[in-house]
């Protein structure tokens, strides 16, 4: 699918079996017999993770562009060439072909729409609209300006020596093609989709980097945070549900990552969120968030429950993303994920509806006037402002845990939330 004059193929292999090591042999030696050089392997003696893998694939090679994809792609015919062209007009540009799916079960290839590739506050990549400057264009061969990178992309390979490479103080997986598109637009470079070059994709039904990815990502995330969003690294800890001092979480050393920062003179995150990605939705009102619970059974905690009824429950405290709960300076309380574009209109707010505690999307519901906004305080009430209902448990010997949430007259029970950001006042 491409010109001789991409001259080889780097192939990184980390921790194979024996049995593997055996048939990529035959088959580098046999098309190395018939294109001497074609393909080059750079083997770890150890599994270092898909992060420091690329570096090493980087490192190998000598051509002057160089394309990291995941081993599980397939390339379309004159994918290159877009790519290739882009770059030579403007070395500081980093390249994402567009992706199509490959289905697992039968690998008939998906045509995909068109999209630029960003992400949420919890840093997982995510696809996105292209920008309405693109739409204005209608070109749809015209190049989308992208925020971050899904993952595999094509850069000049001095101009990515020069960015930084890829953070090697991540772990493993996750987090460091977000990381790389926020320091490319900051210091200076662009990042940008193209719908002429395509590639196909097949997603893995098991990630065989590790047991719990998530670990890593939350993980790398937060380096991220630190060395390049600046105030807004405390959207990224909410979105997690981490404390911002005394984590407990070892992001290692990030000096020379600081370092890099400063030597090339990059702009502030609020300059990216505001000329980069726009779309991304702030959450600056935030005053205090985490797990939310009762004095009467403090091993429960608020949860979102089924994403179909809407209805707020007491489950188990387990901290994952059903049970985050945001309390912001206009007295409304988010439960649930936080929403990462402003085109996302799924935000739930805490509402009265008729006596009982309904999780409504928060703008239908100010629009509609509901009974949305709460007073609490820390290890008080959290009572209603216009009901003057307080959020009560109830003993239910039907339920499960033998409590429900109710909206009735105080009764004096008392609420704490994890972490407060700002005094909580009446």
């Amino acid at each position: 699918c491409s010109p001789i004059f991409l001259l080889f193929l780097l192939f990184i292999i980390s921790l194979c079996t024996e049995e593997l090591k055996e048939k990529l042999k035959e088959y580098v030696d046999e098309v190395n017999m018939r294109k001497p050089g074609f393909i080059k392997v750079v083997r770890h003696s150890k599994q270092e993770g898909l992060i420091r893998s690329r570096v090493s694939g980087w490192r190998a090679a000598t051509a002057p562009v160089v394309a990291l994809f995941d081993a599980h792609v397939e390339f379309n015919v004159g994918w290159a060439e877009p790519v290739l062209t882009r770059i030579k007009e403007n070395r500081k540009r980093v390249i994402s072909p567009s992706f199509d799916n490959i289905k697992y079960d039968n690998f008939e290839i998906e045509e995909y729409p068109l999209s630029a590739q960003g992400f949420d506050w919890e840093l997982w990549c995510r696809y996105l609209n292209p920008p309405k400057s693109w739409w204005k264009l209608e070109n749809s061969t015209a190049p989308i300006r992208s925020p971050a990178l899904i993952g595999c992309f094509i850069v000049d390979r001095e101009y990515f020596q020069e960015i930084g490479l890829l953070d090697e103080g991540m772990e493993v997986y996750g987090g460091e093609n977000v990381e790389l598109g926020i320091r490319v637009w900051q210091c200076g470079g662009s990042v940008e989709v193209l719908p002429c070059s395509r590639i196909a994709h097949i997603e893995r039904a098991h990630k065989p980097y590790t047991e719990d990815l998530t670990a890593h990502v939350r993980r790398n995330a937060l380096r991220v945070a630190e060395v390049w969003m600046d105030e807004f690294k405390s959207h990224v800890y909410m979105a997690w549900n981490i404390p911002q001092e005394d984590s407990g979480i070892d992001i290692g050393d990030i000096s020379e990552r600081k370092a890099l920062r400063k030597k090339l003179q990059c702009k502030t995150f609020r300059w990216y969120l505001v000329s980069v990605y726009p779309e991304m939705r702030m959450y600056s009102d935030t005053i205090a968030y985490g797990v939310l619970q009762n004095s009467l059974k403090s091993d429960l905690c608020l949860d979102q429950g089924p994403d179909t009824e809407n209805i707020p429950i007491m489950y188990i405290c387990h901290g994952m993303t059903p049970q985050n709960v945001y309390y912001t300076s206009n007295q409304q309380i988010h439960v649930g994920v936080l929403s990462p574009t402003i085109d996302d209109d799924d935000n739930r707010c805490l509402v009265d509806v008729n006596s009982r505690p309904r999780l409504i999307e928060c703008n239908y519901a100010k629009a509609k006037r509901m009974k949305l906004y709460w007073q609490f305080t820390q290890g008080g009430p959290i009572q209603n402002r216009k009901s003057k209902r307080c959020l009560e448990l109830q003993e239910n010997s039907d339920n499960e845990f033998g409590f429900q949430l109710v909206l009735q007259k105080c009764t004096g029970q008392r609420w704490s939330i994890t972490n407060v950001l700002k005094s909580l006042s009446s």
